[in-house]
């Protein structure tokens, strides 16, 4: 006889990978603290936040990995995994525009990104859909981008280190950003469709 794995999705919301999340979350204003510290007089912070970056990936890997092993999936997990994504790349965003590491052109694109998301989200929740789920793409660009930033961090800094890490900052932002706007692409595509269905399916 053959048995299939199932995924059971909860609905509680004190699980351990949710507490991991969460945690990430409120990883989200120490982290832009610690790389905005030296633009109001105070010492630079560089290493703790990146620390704090570092141990957001580790609980990102863990709250999924955690999530299916456990039969954790919730409702909630589903919304706080790419909240807590989106944030730490739009705090990033604001920390290293504001030191001027990432240029303002690159941030305008990539925040243009999230824009045509979150008209797409309000078009699907107009037609009863949930929000789209995080496409292999869309993970890959994120994976990019978190690898991206810190080493962009790094870079702002003197000697062969910060040099080899503004190379391999510059081509994971590269890749990342391309990655980004493909996934939105698919994102636009997905929602076109789905609409055109259910345009279809209430004139017939």
């Amino acid at each position: 006889m053959e048995v299939q794995e199932t995924r059971v999705q909860t609905d509680r919301v004190l699980t351990i990978p949710n507490i991991l999340s969460m945690a990430r979350l409120l990883g989200v204003p120490l982290f832009l603290w610690l790389i905005l510290r030296p633009e109001f007089g105070g010492p630079k912070s560089d290493g703790w936040a990146l620390l704090v970056l570092a141990l957001s990936g580790v609980t990102d890997y863990l709250d999924g990995k955690l999530a299916r092993r456990w039969n954790q999936i919730s409702s909630l997990g589903r919304l706080l995994d790419p909240a807590a994504d989106r944030l730490y790349i739009l705090s990033t965003l604001l920390g290293l525009t504001w030191r001027e590491i990432l240029p303002l052109w690159l941030t305008v694109v990539l925040l243009a990104r999230e824009a045509v998301l979150l008209v797409m989200v309000a078009i699907l929740r107009r037609h009863g859909y949930p929000p789209p789920q995080v496409n292999f793409l869309g993970k890959a660009a994120t994976f990019n981008l978190m690898y991206a930033f810190p080493l962009l961090l790094l870079s702002d800094g003197s000697g062969w280190l910060a040099s080899l890490a503004a190379v391999f900052g510059w081509a994971f932002t590269g890749w990342g950003t391309t990655l980004y706007w493909w996934a939105g692409v698919l994102y636009v595509v997905q929602v076109r469709r789905l609409v055109r269905a259910d345009t279809m399916a209430t004139t017939d």
